[in-house]
């Protein structure tokens, strides 16, 4: 049986408009296919306990799919416990440049902000 439905939930997640500017920039310098989606997840590892995966990939069978400003994001089921509520926001500093995570899920977090312990 082939089930080609799409589940869209409510946004667990939020994406600031700076971070959706970048990763349509994104997308559309590394040519991305129409049929991807970004991907938010965690895995273990990082300073802290789990790190962050944030990229451009297609659905899987255990994924939920959400829209959230804009952009179609694929989130593995078991992970959602880790990310329920994370803002991820684009930062353009003089010091700092790239993404950051705001996870109210995060007991701690290591000093480059890609780490945390929950």
């Amino acid at each position: 049986m082939n089930d080609t439905k799409e589940k869209t939930t409510i946004q667990p997640l939020t994406l600031t408009d700076g971070a959706v500017k970048h990763l349509r920039r994104i997308m559309e310098e590394q040519k991305v296919a129409a049929d991807h989606g970004l991907r938010v997840g965690v895995k273990g590892g990082g300073c802290s306990g789990f790190s962050y995966i944030l990229g451009f990939d297609q659905k899987k069978e255990n994924d939920d799919v959400y829209e959230v400003n804009g952009m179609r994001v694929f989130m593995e089921k078991a992970h959602a416990i880790y990310l329920l509520g994370i803002e991820i926001d684009w930062l353009e500093g003089l010091n700092n440049r790239g993404f950051t995570f705001n996870n109210p899920n995060a007991k701690e977090s290591c000093g480059c902000g890609t780490s945390f312990s929950a």
